[in-house]
């Protein structure tokens, strides 16, 4: 898998945002891990995802100097988000990988986690045309919870609905290089691993299975 992202974090491999949440458990040599297991974390992974909002996030995630991050509410949600989206990925893959949807709900649970996230903080488009001046989009949303990670929650919710009630769900694949539990979307046919690194380790696994398995004991 792709690790060129600063460490530590989740490898980002230009997919669907709801893909990258998914693949914020992700494994090495060390084992698996959880980018997302607090405050910091998910600061941190959502300052890498907020370009790839249209339009781009505008996080507020600085804690006052006397109290609690606003992220502090949001890490458990988006844990149980990643933790559904996981899970349907496993059953629409068929996915065999014992860690690949570990401490995922089961299927039902998952889809009404699915719905409580788009419910959380809900936005919607909005035209903006300043008289003389040219048409452009912002966003307007409840103000319930009232923080641009909120409302990114909802917004990854929605993209997951889309992803999962939409034609890009057969194209949805898990990687079965060695060690790998990340998710991928296969947007070219010959595309068989999440990212070259996992190419790579894949092939030459088969290369030593190859050469060893019939060798004398």
């Amino acid at each position: 898998m792709d690790t060129s992202d600063p460490q530590p974090g989740a490898p980002l491999l230009g997919e669907p945002l709801p893909v990258e949440l998914m693949n914020t458990v992700w494994a090495d040599r060390d084992g698996l891990h959880d980018a997302l297991a607090d405050t910091d974390d998910l600061a941190r992974w959502l300052r890498a995802v907020a370009p790839r909002f249209e339009p781009a996030l505008a996080l507020d995630e600085r804690a006052a100097a006397s109290g609690p991050s606003p992220l502090a509410p949001l890490v458990d949600r988006y844990q149980r988000l990643r933790d559904a989206l996981r899970r349907m990925a496993a059953v629409v893959t068929e996915d065999p990988r014992p860690a690949a949807a570990a401490a995922a709900p089961d299927l039902a649970a998952a889809v009404e986690a699915v719905n409580r996230a788009c419910a959380y903080a809900p936005e919607w488009s909005r035209l903006v045309w300043p008289e003389g001046g040219t048409p452009s989009l912002t966003t307007a949303g409840a103000p319930a919870h009232g923080t641009a990670a909120a409302a990114a929650l909802s917004r990854i919710g929605e993209q997951a609905v889309q992803l999962f009630a939409g034609p890009d769900r057969e194209a949805l694949r898990a990687c079965r290089a060695p060690g790998c539990v990340l998710y991928f979307v296969r947007a070219h046919p010959r595309r068989e691993w999440c990212s070259a690194n996992c190419g790579n380790r894949a092939r030459v696994a088969r290369h030593y299975q190859r050469h060893h398995t019939d060798l004398p004991g």
